[in-house]
């Protein structure tokens, strides 16, 4: 046992709260194992929602000092802590779950993972073996008729497999953690039997991946690159349009000075806008049916493209199709984009400087500040609450330089893309892989513990769509008294669909406007401990992000928004 209850305090969750030792006399299990390995890796924190078939894995965490473990209220969520975790800090995130509808949740949060290539290791309890196909409770063993829990994961992860024995694990384990981290990455799998997890049979510590060495780009392809760039360079210049790759790799110094080497106008997809400083003079907007006019017009203007660290999916080039086909285009990324570009493969690490050192050579030519960057004009507001501008305008002047915003998908995420910068030294996340609803609340909660500055605020930029979905999560959040700061727009309904209603099919009818609700009452009257406020105008809300900026814990702060508003989105516009 325990020999301190962290919970309700401002610690609990962190390592320096736990006091419980390691088991002494009982024989290590497979569980036990495990989190030796995941320790060893650096990761600090597994989060899930128990279960019988994956209770002994929180007894072995219970039991170590090194890794803690996290309830989520949900399995979704649960996989998007790991996700948050492992997006900002590079390391492996883990998230444990039980079986059968356990299961089955998380599996949306890994989708968002493999899509966005981030890594994080799922371990899913199991029935025991020995009852495989004989009727257990939430078989998926695929035999006799049952679910195939094989089949299901390894559609949404680099490696998935049921450790059969003991004498596997350490093999299947080490499989499952490069599998995750090697190039392109993504989410693996381990389907654990609660008997082989409380095996206490020896095993040999398992190899760690090899890290992967400077391999240096082809030389032929960075020739060709260069000598592309070097033209486009010395004619109308060349502009950058930069992905989450960039954040992935934490390489944005290297971004910064292959920019300085082109001269070159810089641009962000939608899900990377913190990979360059919004405030530079060479930054001209984010691409796609989100982003900015002034994105095509430079386009326009340039000799050639080059992409770092995305494959330009179509939410990222919509409108610049035509543009694209123009010029030449040069790709620096670890997969090859979805439009023709001529590829230079490989680690950005090791790509962007070596073609920075072949550019700067003789380059004297400096950049001329932009003439600023051009909103899409969105038509007059006709309803009640705020606008999207002036609240992502509010919410940016109140953020630290240094914060982490995580922003949900829909009509908020749209006019976070279009008007909310991202904070200078901080981060902007918004995940388009799947675009899933409600993934910031856990997300947020990843980060933190991620974090190692553990009073740093976080900030959560969402819908009350996605808030009815997943913000039973702020529980978590009070549970760990964590400094995150839950802003929800609440237009009482799921907007985006309603802008759809509207644009598409005439306002004839609406299934997706919700009764009012006064969410920061509600929130208040469940949990005391939270800090609740309700916003009506742009003066209050910046109130309320002004007075709880130091807090010591969670706050939740609802904002009336206008659901009939447009959002900056061109496909909407252009059927207006």
């Amino acid at each position: 046992m325990r020999s301190a209850d962290c919970s309700n305090s401002a610690q609990a969750g962190d390592t320096a709260c736990r006091t419980a030792a390691p088991r002494a006399t009982a024989p290590a299990r497979a569980v036990d194992y495990l989190v030796s390995e995941l320790a060893a890796l650096g990761t600090t924190h597994v989060f899930g929602v128990g279960g019988a078939n994956i209770e002994d894995l929180y007894d072995a965490l219970h039991h170590s000092p090194a890794v803690t473990g996290i309830l989520a209220k949900h399995e979704f969520s649960a996989g998007t802590m790991a996700d948050g975790y492992a997006r900002t800090s590079g390391r492996l995130g883990v998230v444990a779950t039980t079986s059968g509808g356990a299961a089955l949740n998380v599996v949306p949060a890994l989708g968002e993972a493999y899509t966005s290539r981030v890594p994080v290791l799922a371990l899913v309890g199991q029935p025991p073996s020995q009852l495989n196909g004989r009727g257990s409770f939430q078989d998926s063993s695929g035999q006799s008729g049952t679910l195939n829990a094989e089949d299901i994961f390894g559609s949404v992860s680099r490696y998935c497999a049921r450790v059969s024995s003991p004498d596997e694990l350490p093999a299947r384990f080490g499989d499952a953690v490069s599998a995750s981290l090697s190039s392109p990455g993504g989410p693996a799998v381990l389907l654990l039997p609660k008997d082989m997890q409380q095996d206490v049979s020896s095993r040999t510590h398992y190899m760690p991946p090899r890290a992967r060495g400077a391999d240096a780009p082809p030389e032929y392809d960075l020739s060709r690159a260069v000598s592309v760039l070097e033209e486009a360079r010395n004619a109308s210049g060349v502009i950058v349009v930069a992905g989450d790759g960039v954040a992935r790799a934490d390489v944005r110094g290297s971004l910064r000075q292959l920019a300085d080497a082109l001269g070159a106008r810089v641009a962000v997809t939608p899900d990377a806008k913190d990979v360059f400083d919004n405030s530079d003079p060479r930054f001209v907007g984010v691409t796609g049916g989100m982003g900015h006019p002034t994105v095509a017009e430079h386009l326009g203007e340039a000799s050639a493209c080059l992409l770092v660290g995305t494959r330009l999916p179509v939410i990222a080039r919509d409108g610049l199709d035509d543009l694209l086909a123009k010029i030449p285009v040069v790709c620096v990324a670890e997969e090859p984009p979805y439009i023709e570009a001529l590829v230079v493969a490989g680690l950005l690490t090791e790509t962007l400087p070596a073609l920075t050192t072949r550019l700067s050579a003789g380059f004297t030519r400096s950049i001329t500040r932009a003439t600023g960057i051009r909103n899409l004009v969105v038509p007059p507001r006709s309803g009640n609450g705020l606008g999207y501008r002036e609240t992502m305008t509010v919410i940016g002047d109140a953020l630290p330089s240094d914060a982490a915003v995580f922003v949900d998908a829909g009509n908020c995420g749209a006019a976070a893309i279009h008007h909310l910068s991202a904070p200078r030294h901080g981060r902007f996340v918004l995940t388009l892989g799947m675009g899933g609803m409600g993934y910031t609340f856990g997300a947020a909660i990843g980060a933190h513990f991620a974090n190692t500055d553990k009073s740093a605020r976080t900030y959560v930029v969402a819908g009350d769509g996605a808030f009815y979905m997943h913000g039973s999560e702020l529980h978590t959040a009070v549970e760990y008294r964590l400094p995150i700061t839950f802003i929800v727009l609440n237009n009482n309904a799921h907007a985006m669909c309603v802008t759809r209603e509207q644009v598409f099919y005439g306002s004839e009818y609406s299934y997706n406007r919700f009764g009012p609700a006064n969410l920061a009452a509600g929130v208040d009257a469940m949990f005391p401990a939270l800090e609740a406020r309700s916003t009506a105008s742009a003066q209050e809300l910046a109130q309320a992000l002004t007075d709880t900026r130091t807090s010591p814990g969670p706050v939740f702060i609802s904002v009336d928004c206008d659901v009939d508003e447009i959002p900056p989105v061109t496909s909407f516009l252009a059927r207006r």
